[in-house]
Parts: structure tokens; sequence; C-alpha cells
């Protein structure tokens, strides 16, 4: 910015045979007055200067903007959660705004960037925010789309935080700025075992998964844990992402008659479809699934079918005052959140949060700003590890009258109360 800057000393003598001239005389008198006079008339200029100085910086940062990016699934079969995650970004943005904002900016922008959980697809959506020059990036949804897309942005040093990928390997790879919201499959996967073990006290386990990244990873980690349990899987079968017909297996699962029918796919329309053929098929079996299922489209589609269902879900206490200013400001903004949504503003809050206590948008700074952090989130208490983890929280949970709720603590080995 350019100051408009004035010599004092220039002033005075430009100012002063002007005055004498006017004056048709120039006595010693009269210059000592003049001199004042013009002195006077400087500090007055030199005071509107800093003033057009201080209105000129105010306007340059009620323009500057701070860009948020997401990158998430905005069309297809997966566009409900990947439009959560992106609602519960701009309801981060909304509470920071009405705390007053991020000194040095004017407004934040979210960008959101449509994966449709497409590797090819997600990398490009990953270049284009990079070209935007985004501070941070808050996704993906797919362990799929996030594990490509994440590789681009670290080689720029943008930092990622996934509220919803769950694949291990999304924070194993040794990169220094993706950190993750949500938990893990591995724990997840440990959670189910243990369920079916203690609780179902169940000795057969059929398993069914779609082959993606997420899907099938968690579903290989229930195997494993299942076999050490001592839990026999009497079938680990496959179904085709997008499948709607899934007779074919769900005819082999009824002959098979397993304790606990397991069923890991990407997401809860999919999830809702095979509830409600396994019910048509009249499976004895016990049903336990995953966090994708943990939607209100789950059960809007099942109905019935949804209905007794068990599912492996992150545990949030919703009295704390921090769950509360999340959900009053979501519902207010955009209605029922999704599974996903709570885990997104938590994201999204913890990049502001590091921004605003760094000053800057510099990597660097900013995870140092972030491993600082242990407080308590609208969803999880927010402490990240060195590879940036966070830490899973799983319970079992049911549907129960249309609802979801939580059934079982595996830290107590007893159902909860109510």
């Amino acid at each position: 910015m350019r100051k408009i800057q004035l010599n004092k000393r220039y002033l005075a003598l430009l100012l002063i045979p002007l005055a004498c001239l006017f004056l048709f005389g120039c006595g010693q008198q009269n210059v000592g007055e003049l001199e004042q006079k013009v002195n006077d008339l400087t500090a007055r200029v030199d005071a509107l200067t800093q003033k057009v100085d201080e209105l000129l910086g105010k306007k340059m940062v009620s323009e500057k903007v701070l860009k948020i990016g997401t990158i998430s699934p905005l069309t297809g079969p997966y566009a409900a959660d990947g439009n959560d995650i992106v609602n519960g970004v701009k309801t981060a943005i909304a509470v920071i705004e009405a705390q007053g904002g991020i000194p040095g900016y004017g407004k934040i922008e979210v960008y959101p960037q449509d994966t449709a959980c497409d590797p090819r697809q997600a990398v490009a959506a990953a270049n284009k925010l990079i070209n935007l020059k985004v501070a941070g990036v808050i996704g993906a949804y797919c362990s799929s789309s996030t594990i490509p897309a994440s590789e681009a942005l670290s080689e720029e040093n943008i930092p990622v935080i996934t509220p919803a990928s769950t694949n291990e390997k999304v924070t194993e790879r040794g990169l220094p700025y993706m950190f993750r919201m949500c938990g893990r499959d591995d724990d997840q996967a440990k959670i189910a075992g243990k369920f079916i073990k203690e609780y179902l006290q169940a000795k057969t386990l059929y398993i069914v998964d779609d082959k993606t990244t997420y899907s099938q990873g968690l579903a290989d980690n229930v195997s494993k844990v299942a076999s050490e349990l001592g839990i026999q899987v009497v079938a680990h079968d496959h179904v085709n992402q997008g499948d709607k017909d899934f007779s074919a297996v769900l005819t082999k699962v009824k002959r098979a008659a397993p304790d606990v029918f397991y069923i890991s796919l990407q997401n809860s329309a999919s999830g809702s479809l095979m509830a409600i053929q396994a019910k048509r098929f009249g499976l004895k079996s016990k049903v336990l699934t995953q966090d994708a299922v943990y939607h209100p489209q789950f059960i809007e589609i099942a109905k019935e079918a949804a209905e007794g269902v068990y599912l492996t879900f992150g545990y949030t206490d919703t009295t704390k005052p921090s769950y509360k200013s999340y959900i009053s400001e979501y519902t207010r903004m955009f209605g029922k959140p999704g599974a996903w949504s709570g885990y997104a503003y938590d994201a999204a809050m913890v990049l502001l949060s590091a921004i605003k206590s760094a000053q800057s948008t510099e990597a660097a700074s900013l995870k140092a700003e972030i491993m600082k952090m242990d407080y308590d989130g609208a969803t999880k208490r927010v402490k990240f590890m060195p590879n940036g983890d966070s830490g899973s929280d799983y319970v079992i949970w049911t549907v129960q009258g249309a609802e979801f709720k939580t059934y079982w603590n595996p830290t107590t080995g007893q159902k909860f109360a109510g």
C-alpha cells in the first residue's frame, strides 16, 4: 500500500513566499507567524494522511478472502454424505464469523469440489484447489479419494483433515500435513469383533463387502479380528459397487445360516437396499454393519428393515456445550445432520482455529497449532497424535423406533442405559 507523504520543510518553503506576496511584505514578525501556521497545516496534513492510510488498510482487509477447500462426492450415489461434509464446514465458518472472524480477513469462503468417490476425479479436484490457493482442505469422504488427493495436496504443503475416511493407510503414509478427525477401520473392526464375541456370543460369521478401499479394508479387518477371537468366518463374499440386486449373495448367506451377517458397503443407500432384501429373504442372522450406514437416509429407505440392525459408529456426548452449539447452528442452517456433518464441523473448526492462532496460513505453523490442541469438540475430544490421527471412539449403535440409538459400550461391556 503506497502512503501519502509530505515534507514539512518543503511545504514551508512553498507556502512562505506565497504568503509574503499576498501580504506585500515580509517582516520578521510575519515570517514567524507564517511558520507557525505552516507547521499547524503540516500537522493537519499528517493526521489526514494517517487517516487515509488507516481507511485504505481496512478496505484491503475487508476485501481479503480466506479460502477453504472441501473435496467430497457432491453427485452420484454418495452425494448425501458429501454434501453433509460441505454443510458441516459451512456451519463452522458461520460460527467463527459470528465470533468475529479471523483477523486479517474480511470473509471466509468455502470452495466445494466434487470427487464422486472417483480417485481420478479426486486428484483433479485437489489440483483445482491448489490453483485456487486454498489455506487447507476438509475431505474427502471415500478413502479411495482421500489417499490420492492428499498426495497432490501434500506436494504443495496444503493441510488436509478428513472427517470420514477411515482406512488406516490414510495416516500411515508419512504425509506431514494429513490429519483425520474420524476413527480408523482397524479400531472399528476390533469393536465389531468384541461385540460379536462377547455380546452376541456368535460362533459363525458371513462377511460381504463391495470391493472399495474403505469397505473391503474394513471387512478384511473384521475377518482378521473374528478369526483371532475364534469366530468362524464361513465366507467372505463380494458384490460390486453400485449393485442394486443382491439376491445372488443373499441366497448364499441364507444357505450358510451364519449367526451374524456382516455388511460392509460404501454408503447408507447401498446398505439400506441390502437390509431390505435380507429381510425379504427371511434371514434369521443378526445383522451388523458399519459407520457408512449411520445416516438418516438408511432409516428413510430401509424403514422396518432397518429395525434391529446393529452398527459401529463413534460415540458423541450430546449433552456437552460444544455439541449443543454445533447442532443448534447446523439445524438452523441445514436441518438434520448426516453421519459426517459433525466430524466435518470439527475438522473445519480445527483448521480455522489454527489459522487464527498462528496468524498465518503457512503449513508448518498450522501444524504446530493443531498439535497443541486439546479440547472438547462437537463430536469428540480433539487431540491429535504424531501421525495425524485423533483417536477412535466406536461404540455399537442400533435402530429402534426409526432412530439410531447407542446400544453397547465396548469399554464396560454393558448396554447403554435407556
